[in-house]
Parts: structure tokens; C-alpha cells; sequence
């Protein structure tokens, strides 16, 4: 054992890794997830893992006995519908709660029990939808049904509280409100029709955004407390409240306990207490609240009686049942007893002590890491200034992370070089607007800024206006280990933390040779794409148009449903070979799921009088389709339904945008085809060898396991230049092949696509060549190689179209 892991024993072996249990973290991990391996999982908040022998006992009673509908009344059925309802109570009895007090529903997830609480509340003109600003959207979606019906919403921050109320008791909690929300419905009447009004408060027992756990005193201080005492009367009149527990992300760690904390409502994800089955929830409800719940819609199961031409149902009286619609997942459910067997075995209370411990770990290590300048790496989200309170906090680390200079490193690059670590971990806002905008500082202006500037959740866009516009964000489960949370340790140190000779050099790309001159380059090769993301072709003389090289990505494949096919998405699309013979005026497609070799006239081939509108990157572009028979070729070649469309024409307009010293925009007035950002790609001959050089360098050193070498091909080039120093492209402005001029675009960012590479073939992927250039060509969130060109072509050139490139031609590059 390494002196590490005894510090951290010493810490944190009392509760880490279940020490007076039948098993411990170890062994756990030995005999139920062997299939992680290397893997590092983190996303447990998201989704937690299921055990490979709790799956072997659900296979084994789905293949060794038969269930039947519940709502049948044979013996199978019989007998599946007391194993839900022993589910059931294992869910009651799981947060402690009597059936003489509640019932479980099962829901399709914990979502849909959100809306059923939206839908049946008995809203009213008077009635209140209060709720935390740290709520998943599946709470806020219940605005949406307060508001439609006349009722006021508002969100509301909580805090800690010593002074007391209006009424002289000392209430240990001070709401402040925001404002308050409302619109004008017609038609509706003030009140219910019994006079009362009924409000409904919301919160999660643990934030997903930020890990906090909120005190679940609240339920009773907000059940037992007036409008008044609570100090929000000027904008909620009195009435009953009502509370709502979101438990799906805290049940997994520390489920509330009803019999103390006598909530109306309590919302509950299967998958995220271990791991399957998806797609089922439920929602725990107080059987006096749910006789005030109104259900409009009934289904199979749900009435007693019906009559199809009159109207006329008598619904059943069973609180499961009523709020039941259709059959339930009933194979689901039986699974669910499963799981509950783990988590019994380990108990909630040791779960909760093993995950805090790597929470607690994780923090502390993150928060004393330092740039060699003395600045923060990590900045932590809803952590308290002192470690003693943090008690209250899940196993969620929640947080950014800063350059030496103060600026903001994107949490998409966090994400893309941890997955290259094999480090799998959450980014974004993780569906919680309200806390994201609270620990980021996020105005309203901001956001809605953000969105006019094109922002929505699970894009790219993770710095706007030199602010963060969401985190990074690990979780840890019942199964995680220390070896887990120091290899994320590691990386994030290796990987963020500056040294001195990075705050020498700033932004400057690694690889450059200096003092050699920037001389003696000729062009090697010239590669044609002809159908977006399909093979290539070289030549030794091209043509040149107005798009780039002539014909060169001006085919592409869309699924039936509009999407655009990439190797990302079909890696069976690096199999479709294509050649272009100029003088019969035809491609030529192979594939080797196709016997026939397809030929497509390049004047006559298409159907030019189905002629459409796409859109791809942003852009509109005009396109013409083709026969059926050829659309089934490629459908055969790539194993899915696509259509095959022709470039037609486009009108596009970019803007050159830099950052200090390198060009990572692509964005210029130029006429492409179907390319992702320029009209060429270049990559050098000596690049590729330096990289080459350093992969073998990582073998010796024992960070790769297996020596691999890569050619230009990987990076999907249309020219390759050999001669001068490796990188030296990095800094040409302009360069002139023969008489021709090009303009250089800047670096081209790599993604996963280099990666991928074919084998007896299949298509295997690594994380190299990426993990290697990570370590030295990343530039503010890029990992660059090659350079990205556009054709300076003059008018004249443009007319006549007699342009061409040839290979053995000099390469005159004029630097920045």
C-alpha cells in the first residue's frame, strides 16, 4: 500500500470501503464490476452502476419463472402481483414509511412522478407553488401547471436563521423570495369549491448541482408555520401547505425518513440508487394528500367501470391503482427487490459514510492544488469555508477550474481530456438552471444573453463573456473507490495545474523546433473525399474550384431522419471507398457489404428535379438527391436506411476570429461543400514523425501500454507537405503551391475521430493519437494539428476553372 492511500486510510478508514460488512469495497468491486477495469467511472449523480451479480439473480428469475399482466386474474399473474406489492413496501419501508400513512406508485421514472404531482395538485387563484432555486427542471415543470391554472410561483433561496419570527418562535431557517410569478388565466374562480386553499413547496434532499443536502426540518417548518411566521406572507396568502420531497438524486445516499419528516410527496429513481432497471420510478405519497389529488385521465386498470357511448366511469378507489395508468413495468419491478438486497446488505447509513469519505477527499485535494504562482487551480461550488460543516454536503463535487492567469478553463475540455484518461464525469448545468446561475453568478441578463449568443444545454459553449456557463461535476456511488478519486486527482493535476515554464510560454503550442529555417517544403500527396466522411482517394494532379479541390466533399449521406451521417455516428461509413476518374466523368463507390461496384454519372447521375434545402453547421444549402436504387446501395453499405445528396450550392458568410498568437476560428468569407470547417485540411510529413516519435517515447516510459505509429491518412488530410521542421505550418500566414495561393484558417482542433482506425476489418478505437497531443498541442481548450486552408483564388482562376495542384510541387509558406 502506497503512503497516499495510508494517509488517506488514516483520514477516512473508519468509513471508507464498509469495514464491518460481509464485504468490503474491495472485494466488492473484485466479484460485482469487474467489467470497469481501467475505466473510472463518476457519474454516479447521473447514473449509478449495476452490480454484474445483481443482474445474474434478475436473469435468473426472468428465465426461470413466468409473470404474467397483474391486472389478469391467472396464476402467474396472481403471483406477479404480489411480488409488486412486496415492491411496494420495500420502497415504503426503504424510507421508512408506514403503509398506514403512505403508498407507493410506481411512475415511468421519477419525472413522470414529478408531473403527476403537477397535474393532480388542486391548484387555485389563491393557491402558491413555492419551490428552492436548487430544483431539477422536473420540479420546475410543475410551474408550468400552478401558473396555468391561475396560481402564483415563486422560487425562494434558504438560509440559516438565529432571529426570531414574526410571531416571537425561534425558526431555524429564513426564506428569502424571489419574485413572484403569475399570469392572467380567464375563467378561473378564486379558492376551491370547499374553501380551501392548498399550497405546495418543493425541494430536493440533496442538490444535484452542488451536492448539498437540505435539512429536512423543513418539512415541518414549513407544514407547521404560517405564510406569516415563515416571513413570505406579502407574497403567498395563507393556507395548507403541502411539501414535496425530490429524493431521486439524495435516496441513494441518505433516504428521508418519513416516519420523522412526514412529507406529502417523495419522488424516487431506480436506476440512481443501483443502477437498473431504467425507466421506473415512483412517487410516495401520504394517503390523506393523495384523496386531494384530482386525476382527469383514466386508463386500463384505473377504473372500475366505464361506458363507451355515455359518459359514465366510476374510477377505483385504490390510491395505486387510481394513479396507475396501464399496466406497470411489472418485469421492472421484480427487478427492484434485487437492488434493495445490496443496499440492504451494505446499509444506507454505511453507503452514506463510504461515498461522503471520497467526497470529502476529493474537495480537500482539489482545493489545495495550486498554479506555481500561488493562484487556486479549483473553484468549488456550495463547499463551506470550514471542512467541520461539511456534514451537510452529498457525494457530489461540484466545481471549475482556473488558469494561472485568472482565465477560466472550459469544463468541454475537462470533459474531453478526461475521457481520453478514461475518466468518465458529467459537465454542463445538469438540468438545475437555479443553482447553476446561483454558485456561477449568473444573471439574468447573462442568461438570457447566453441563449441569444446560441447557448442551450449540451453544447460546446462553456465560456461566454470570460464566465463559465457551467461545471464539472464527479458523484460517487456505493461501488466507488479511493483509486478512483486519486486517479481523477492526478489527472486534474497533471492535466490543469501550471508549472513555470507553462506561465513562460502562455498559450504558445509545444513541438516547435526553433532556430532551423522554415524552408525546402514540396507537397507529397493530394487526397480527394468525395462523399463526406467516406474513404478518400489520392492523386497526383487535382483540379482546383472555387469549393476547394474539385469535387471534394460534395457528396453527403442523411438518415431518414435528417440526420448527417459521420464515421462519429456510422464508423462502418470508413468502409465505402471511393475513385474519381475525371476523363469518363464518373465515381466510383466499393463497399464490402455490396457486390456490385455503384458508378455515379458526375454531369448526369443525379435527379435534378428533386432538388432540397438542408442545413448543416449553421448554414443553408441546396442539394440534389438520387434514385432509389442508389440510395439502397448505400443503405446496404453502411447498414442503415440513408439518402445520398449532391452539393449544389450555398451562400455562406464567416468571420476570421484569433486568439493571441494562434488563428482556432475557422470562420472566413468562403464557398465550401460539405467540409466541418475549411476548404483544405494540411498536415506536415515531419508533424506526423515528431508525434510518431513521441508515442513510442510514451511506450518507453510506460504510459502507453502498446507501441502504435499513425500516418498522415488518420488525420484525413487533403495535402501533406514534407520538409522544413515538424509544426513549422503552426505559423504560416499565407503559403503558394506552384503559382496557386492559399490563406491559412488557423490550427484544426481534433476530436475522438482520430482515434478510430481499421483492423481486419473492424474499426477499433483508443485514445491515441489524442492523448498524446493533448499533452503538448492543446491552446485554450483545442488540441491542434494540421492547418486549415482557403483557396485565394483569383477571378480569372474562377472562370476558367483550369486550375491544378500536383504533387512534387514546392510549398513557399510566407509566416506570421
Amino acid at each position: 500500500m502506497d503512503a497516499a492511500k495510508q494517509e488517506f486510510l488514516k483520514e477516512f478508514g473508519e468509513h471508507y470501503g464498509y469495514p464491518n460488512t460481509p464485504k468490503t469495497i474491495d472485494q466488492i468491486r473484485a466479484t460485482e464490476f469487474n467489467r470497469l477495469q481501467d475505466l473510472v467511472y463518476l457519474d454516479h449523480a447521473g447514473a449509478t452502476l449495476y452490480s454484474e451479480l445483481q443482474m445474474e439473480s434478475i436473469f435468473g428469475d426472468l428465465t426461470s419463472k413466468v409473470y404474467g399482466n397483474p391486472h389478469s386474474q391467472s396464476d402467474s399473474s396472481s403471483a406477479t402481483l404480489e411480488i409488486v406489492k412486496d415492491a411496494r413496501q420495500q420502497v415504503l419501508d426503504y424510507c421508512n414509511a408506514s403503509p398506514k400513512d403512505y403508498k407507493c406508485i410506481f411512475t415511468f421514472g421519477a419525472t413522470a412522478a414529478l408531473k403527476l404531482v403537477g397535474e393532480a395538485f388542486p391548484w387555485s387563484c389563491d393557491s402558491t407553488f413555492m419551490y428552492t432555486m436548487e430544483n431539477h427542471n422536473s420540479v420546475l415543470g410543475i410551474r408550468e401547471y400552478a401558473l396555468g391554472q391561475g396560481a402564483a410561483s415563486i422560487a425562494v433561496d434558504i438560509e440559516e436563521n438565529e432571529a426570531p419570527g414574526v410571531s416571537g418562535e425561534n425558526i431555524a431557517m429564513k426564506i428569502s423570495p424571489h419574485q413572484v410569478q403569475r399570469r392572467k388565466v380567464a375563467g378561473l374562480l378564486e379558492g376551491k369549491p370547499d374553501g380551501h386553499v392548498y399550497n405546495l413547496f418543493a425541494f430536493p434532499s440533496e442538490c444535484n448541482f452542488s451536492g448539498l443536502r437540505f435539512d429536512l426540518d423543513l418539512v415541518k417548518i414549513i407544514k407547521e408555520h404560517s405564510s406569516r411566521d415563515l416571513g413570505i406572507s406579502s407574497v403567498c396568502k395563507n393556507g395548507q401547505w403541502m411539501v414535496l420531497i425530490d429524493a431521486a438524486k439524495g435516496c441513494a445516499t441518505m433516504p428521508p425518513d418519513l416516519s420523522k419528516y412526514p412529507a406529502d410527496f417523495v419522488s424516487i429513481s431506480f436506476y440512481k440508487l443501483f443502477g437498473y432497471p431504467t425507466g421506473l420510478g415512483a412517487l410516495i405519497v401520504r394517503n390523506d394528500s393523495a384523496k386531494l389529488l384530482k386525476k382527469t385521465y383514466f386508463s386500463g386498470g384505473t377504473v372500475a367501470a366505464s361506458i363507451a357511448d355515455i359518459d359514465f366511469i366510476k374510477r377505483r378507489e385504490g390510491i395505486e391503482e387510481l394513479f396507475e395508468d396501464g399496466t406497470v413495468s411489472f418485469l421492472s419491478i421484480a427487478s427492484v427487490r434485487h437492488g434493495f438486497k445490496i443496499l440492504r446488505s451494505l446499509t444506507a447509513s454505511a453507503i452514506s459514510r463510504h461515498t461522503k469519505s471520497l467526497a470529502l477527499y476529493t474537495r480537500k485535494m482539489l482545493l489545495a492544488l495550486r498554479h506555481c504562482n500561488g493562484s487556486n487551480v479549483c473553484i468549488i461550488y456550495g463547499h463551506q469555508s470550514s471542512m467541520e460543516l461539511c456534514y451537510e454536503m452529498g457525494p457530489i463535487v461540484s466545481f471549475n477550474l482556473k488558469r494561472a492567469d485568472g482565465s477560466w478553463y472550459g469544463y468541454r475540455e475537462v470533459e474531453k481530456l478526461a475521457s481520453l484518461s478514461g475518466i468518465q464525469l458529467r459537465t454542463g448545468c445538469f438540468c438545475n438552471p437555479g443553482a447553476c446561475a446561483k454558485y456561477l453568478g449568473l444573471s439574468h441578463l447573462d442568461l438570457l444573453s447566453n441563449t441569444e449568443a446560441g447557448h442551450v444545454c449540451w453544447d460546446d459553449h462553456d465560456v461566454i463573456n470570460g464566465k463559465p456557463t457551467g461545471a464539472v461535476r464527479v458523484s460517487f456511488g456505493y461501488m466507488s473507490t479511493y483509486e478512483e478519486a486519486k486517479k481523477f486527482i492526478d489527472f486534474v493535476a497533471s492535466s490543469f495545474v501550471s508549472s513555470q515554464n507553462d506561465i513562460c510560454h502562455g498559450n504558445q503550442l509545444e513541438g516547435i523546433e526553433k532556430g532551423s529555417p522554415d524552408t525546402g517544403y514540396h507537397l507529397k500527396s493530394i487526397t480527394i473525399y468525395p462523399i463526406k466522411s467516406c474513404g478518400g482517394f489520392c492523386s497526383r494532379s487535382w483540379p482546383l474550384s472555387k469549393n476547394g479541390l474539385k469535387h471534394d466533399r460534395e457528396w453527403i449521406l442523411m438518415s431518414l431522419s435528417g440526420e448527417i451521417l459521420t464515421q462519429k455516428k456510422v464508423p462502418e461509413m470508413c468502409f465505402i471507398s471511393t475513385f474519381i476518374d475525371l476523363s469518363q466523368g464518373i465515381l466510383f463507390v466499393e463497399s464490402p457489404h455490396c457486390k456490385e461496384r455503384l458508378q455515379i454519372k458526375l454531369e448526369s447521375g443525379v435527379n435534378h428535379g428533386a432538388m432540397e434545402e438542408l442545413e448543416l453547421y449553421g448554414q443553408r444549402y441546396k442539394v440534389y438527391n438520387y434514385s432509389k436504387e442508389t440510395n439502397v446501395w448505400f443503405s446496404e453499405a453502411i447498414g442503415k436506411p440513408c439518402t445520398l445528396f449532391r452539393y449544389s450550392s450555398t451562400e455562406h458568410d464567416f468571420m476570421l476570429n484569433k486568439t493571441k498568437g494562434v488563428a482556432t476560428c475557422r470562420d472566413t468569407k468562403s464557398t465550401l461543400n460539405f467540409p466541418n470547417e475549411a476548404q483544405f485540411l494540411l498536415v506536415s510529413e515531419e508533424s506526423v514523425s515528431d508525434l510518431n516519435r513521441r508515442l513510442c517515447s510514451d511506450v518507453q516510459k510506460d504510459i502507453c501500454v502498446t507501441a502504435m505509429q499513425v500516418d498522415a491518412s488518420r488525420f484525413r488530410p487533403n495535402l501533406v507537405v514534407s520538409g522544413g521542421r515538424p509544426y513549422g505550418e503552426d505559423g504560416w500566414r499565407t503559403i503558394r503551391i506552384g503559382n496557386k495561393y492559399f490563406r491559412s484558417l488557423g490550427g484544426c482542433n481534433r476530436c475522438q475521430m482520430i482515434n478510430f482506425s481499421q483492423n481486419a476489418g473492424k474499426v477499433q478505437k483508443s485514445n491515441e493519437p489524442l492523448a498524446t497531443l493533448a499533452s503538448y498541442r492543446r491552446v485554450k481548450g483545442k488540441i491542434l494539428f494540421g492547418i486549415l486552408l482557403k483557396y485565394e483564388s483569383s477571378d480569372e482562376e474562377q472562370q476558367h476553372d483550369d486550375s491544378w495542384l500536383h504533387i512534387g510541387q514546392h510549398v513557399h509558406p510566407e509566416s506570421i
